[in-house]
């Protein structure tokens, strides 16, 4: 079985992607030919570099307010169904023997998820999870650490919970600063909570690319230190220059989460290739209107990015 929504299966695999020197990757989707990509992009990435098998954290939001992943997956915008139609399409991509992308473990996660907004997948919705973002970080800071330490306590033992503790940029850069109290409230926030995985704001932004975002190193390895265990995760990649990907395991961070930078370069790269055949399309040529050559150069181009990703995040070590 490769479409894993066993708590303690997906804690095995990220516990030893780490142990190898790797960061488990966490690619968002909002469609079904982003859910195919990043399977390929694992496939891939498991064929060059000789691996049997290959995890991927394939995630989704629901209603957090800056992009609301599963509701843009059907025309209706009904966002239990696009939910639940993203999930078991990837299950039936990769969750058998016979499936097309069978070398991946694929572990499902449900991001930025607010404790009253995605009431329903928090709790009924849990079925098609593994690991869960509970989101409370617009919250006063008590009723964060409230509410956050009530659903481990409740939810814990079905699912991983990753948790923070306060608000990350997203949409503008939100300088971090080194010698502020930061390492000391989060380290407090994880033992009050129990928290599986720290969110943390370790300088970049959210949903953004090309900005004066830059990974703290120093911030990371502080709150590792003072955890005594690694247990980060790391948001806004897609902030980050391709050189500055990588290691992020030397660190303590744990899983990587990425979107952004996917969906921008392989919309650009399937618009060119439409603009190309402008000419037959304008000829009437049936292949040439139909959407699924855009669809397939979107997947092909998102699938190489992730690929990238991938081996910067030492998926070369899992040999």
């Amino acid at each position: 079985m490769a479409f894993i929504t066993d708590r303690e299966q997906a804690k095995h695999i990220i516990d030893g992607t780490f142990a190898k020197g790797a960061s488990l990757a966490i690619f968002c989707t909002g469609s079904q030919w982003n859910t195919e990509a990043i399977l390929l992009a694992a496939r891939n990435t498991a064929r060059k570099l000789g691996l049997k098998r290959i995890p991927v954290a394939v995630a989704m939001t629901s209603h957090y307010p800056y992009m609301q992943q599963t509701a843009r997956v059907t025309r209706c915008g009904d966002a239990k169904t696009g939910l639940k139609a993203v999930m078991e399409y990837c299950r039936l991509l990769c969750g058998g023997p016979d499936s097309p992308y069978h070398e991946v473990d694929a572990l499902p996660h449900l991001d930025h998820a607010d404790p009253e907004a995605d009431r329903w997948e928090l709790t009924e919705g849990l079925e098609y999870f593994c690991s869960v973002m509970f989101d409370a970080q617009k919250y006063a800071a008590e009723d964060n650490l409230r509410m956050t330490e009530e659903y481990v306590k409740k939810y814990g033992r079905k699912v991983l919970v990753e948790g923070a503790v306060e608000s990350l940029g997203v949409g503008g850069v939100k300088k971090a600063k080194q010698n502020d109290d930061y390492v000391e409230k989060a380290i407090a926030y994880v033992k009050s909570t129990g928290v599986d995985y720290l969110v943390a704001d370790l300088g970049t932004e959210q949903q953004s690319e090309g900005t004066e975002a830059r990974y703290l190193k120093r911030r990371a390895t502080d709150l590792t230190a003072g955890l005594g265990k690694p247990m980060l995760v790391l948001h806004g990649t897609s902030s980050l220059r391709n050189e500055d990907i990588t290691g992020f395991s030397e660190d303590g961070v744990v899983r990587v989460n990425m979107w952004t930078r996917i969906v921008r370069e392989a919309g650009q790269h399937a618009a060119a290739r439409l603009f190309e055949r402008r000419a037959l399309i304008d000829a009437n040529n049936f292949e040439a209107c139909e959407a699924r050559q855009y669809i397939n150069d979107n997947i092909d181009k998102a699938a190489a990015v992730m690929a990238e990703v991938l081996e910067s995040l030492g998926y070369a070590n899992l040999r």
